[in-house]
């Protein structure tokens, strides 16, 4: 198979653990004799300094020409200390949302045995937490209309039946292939475009009758996933509230330096490690590496080479029973690992088992 990757390094760790998970995917496509090629391009403040756009027309032409796109991160402290700015580095990753039509953001939560003691949770509460979190990704205030002012602000909420059925398509079918229970979180006592959403989930439910269908106020779900993680399957939800939820999910398995995710729709799909750019570590060769590695796999279970996807998460297993681990989660006496010895030890690891 050949595979043409455009590759975004984006911010701050950005181009370090992009240089790891290209290693690996690297390694992984010689071992099983399929021929890769990597494009680079520029997006958010590095995209900002050279050309004053987070997402310039030929880091799109890039991506929308490419089989996949592997995206690092994206933030600089120039601007998230500047409420003045009226161009971010987070635009360019909306941009690419929008622009790609990625409507649908794919973030598994799922714990790994030697870490569990790095949850803030207790063992009995996270120990076989499995979990999907399907957030709609184009729609709600994120996109709606926005007004700014000295002393009035807003940002619009809208959704339509199309959005909300095309996301719940994909929630169903991840839901059928996993434990079959879809959980949809909403506010539909508070809000109009949460009714809506309830409303067409409903009548939907019936379609999938192997599946049971469940419903949770955002309010109730943010708990119940402290107190009982396990009770999820696959939760589904808009835009902001999949933003802060999928990032208290990520927590639970002690880092966020070890949850990928894929952003899927109309055009070349997107798979990137759930954590920021952590700018105050670029350069240090600490940043972990293994979300970005993660991300890889999940770029090949999008194309169905299964096999490759599990040589990868093999590989990162055996580099965590090995202890071969960034400063975050490494065992106190170890000797902690740098960024790149990481990828450089998977990538090896991946090429000779």
């Amino acid at each position: 198979m050949e595979l043409k990757i455009a590759v975004l390094p984006g911010d701050g760790i950005g181009p370090e653990i992009s240089k790891a998970g290209v290693k690996v995917m690297q390694a992984t496509c010689d071992r099983f004799g399929h021929k890769v090629s990597f494009q680079y391009a520029l997006v958010g403040a590095a995209a900002i300094d050279a050309t004053g756009n987070p997402f310039p027309d030929g880091t799109y032409e890039i991506c929308k020409d490419a089989d996949a796109v592997l995206f690092s991160a994206v933030g600089d402290l120039r601007f998230d200390n500047n409420p003045e700015a009226k161009v971010r580095p987070e635009q360019g990753l909306l941009a690419m949302r929008k622009k790609l039509g990625l409507f649908a953001n794919i973030r598994p939560v799922e714990t790994f045995d030697c870490l569990i003691h790095k949850s803030p949770l207790r063992r009995e509460l996270v120990e076989g937490a499995d979990f999907v979190c399907i957030r709609e990704l184009t729609g709600g205030m994120y996109f709606g209309e926005k007004f700014e002012g000295d002393d009035r602000a807003y940002d619009t909420c809208i959704y339509t039946r199309t959005e909300i059925e095309r996301i719940l398509k994909v929630a169903y079918a991840y839901a059928q292939r996993r434990r079959k229970h879809l959980t949809l979180v909403d506010k539909a006592n508070v809000l109009a475009s949460s009714r809506l959403w309830r409303k067409i989930a409903q009548e939907m439910a019936p379609q999938y009758p192997d599946v049971t269908t469940d419903y949770m106020y955002v309010d109730n779900a943010a708990m119940r996933m402290i107190q009982e993680p396990r009770f999820f399957d696959v939760m589904v939800t808009e835009n902001t509230f999949g933003d802060i939820l999928t990032d208290e999910g990520s927590v639970i398995t002690g880092s966020m330096g070890l949850l990928p995710s894929a952003s899927t729709g109309e055009s070349t799909p997107v798979f990137e490690p759930i954590h920021g750019s952590w700018p105050q570590a670029a350069g240090k060769d600490i940043a972990n590496p293994l979300a970005q590695i993660l991300s890889v796999a999940m770029l090949f279970d999008y194309f169905d080479l299964k096999d490759e996807a599990a040589a990868v998460r093999a590989a990162v297993n055996a580099s965590l029973d090995g202890f071969v681990r960034t400063p975050d989660i490494q065992v106190e006496g170890k000797e902690a690992f740098g960024t790149q010895a990481v990828g450089d030890w998977i990538a090896e690891y991946v090429a000779n088992h």
